[in-house]
């Protein structure tokens, strides 16, 4: 054998002896190895899966916290907005509304006190038309407004009682006078047929204004006086001449 041969067998003793070394390193864990998946992207998924599971266990998704509650007016989910949604009792403020007493203050705008003998000058005058017929007239001669309320109450002579109301001639409202302005009643003295009974010429007159006045107004009556007899009527107080006269 050459010596040039058996150099080549002893590198390739050697080159044998250093494969079996390596093979050896590798199945102790320290030779270079396969990785297959990466270590990194296996810890990302574990993290989304307990993130799923910490969700479902705090009792919603993140979605569900982030959708308002239409009857709390807060988010979802969020324990506390019931609290909120109790505390929020503004409806109690409509009482405010139910104090404004409007109507006490429209009360103390009027200035109306009945008319009274004192600020009135009273006359009685014998009309043509309608027959049989007195008109009374009733002035405010005071400065302030007052009312006439109802209707008169007249006493012709010595009557002991005084005459009914027509009711059908009642206002509306109460006749209110101002300084200057007039009310009117009228009185049907007897029956424009002479079918009354109980007559008498009377001379004198007392009105007062309502059934309740303690004082009368004394207006004068023709020189020759007025027949009356037990068909005799009044009308309420009346804001017009004609109106009273209806009656």
């Amino acid at each position: 054998m050459s010596t040039r041969t058996r150099r080549t067998r002893m590198f390739a003793a050697a080159a044998l002896a250093a494969a079996a070394l390596t093979l050896t390193a590798c199945e102790d864990g320290k030779g270079v190895v396969d990785e297959g998946a990466s270590t990194g992207s296996a810890s990302t998924s574990a993290s989304q899966d307990s993130g799923t599971s910490s969700s479902e266990e705090s009792g919603g998704t993140s979605t569900g916290a982030g959708e308002s509650d239409p009857g709390t007016g807060g988010a979802a989910g969020s324990g506390g907005t019931t609290g909120s949604k109790g505390s929020s009792g503004s409806t109690g403020s409509s009482g405010s509304t139910g104090s404004s007493g409007s109507t006490g203050s429209k009360g103390a705008e009027s200035t109306s006190t009945r008319c009274s003998t004192t600020a009135t000058r009273t006359t009685a005058t014998e009309v043509s038309r309608p027959l049989n017929h007195l008109l009374l007239t009733v002035t405010n001669t005071g400065s302030k407004n007052c009312d006439l309320i109802g209707y008169p109450a007249v006493r012709f002579s010595e009557a002991q009682s005084v005459p009914p109301a027509f009711e059908d001639s009642k206002p509306q409202a109460v006749v209110t006078l101002a300084p200057g302005e007039s009310g009117y009643a009228s009185v049907l003295l007897s029956a424009v047929d002479g079918s009354g009974s109980g007559g008498y010429t009377a001379k004198s007159l007392a009105v007062y204004f309502d059934k309740g006045a303690s004082a009368a107004a004394h207006p004068s009556l023709p020189g020759k006086g007025v027949h009356v007899d037990d068909s005799i009527r009044v009308s309420y107080w009346q804001s017009t001449m004609a109106d009273a006269l209806a009656w």
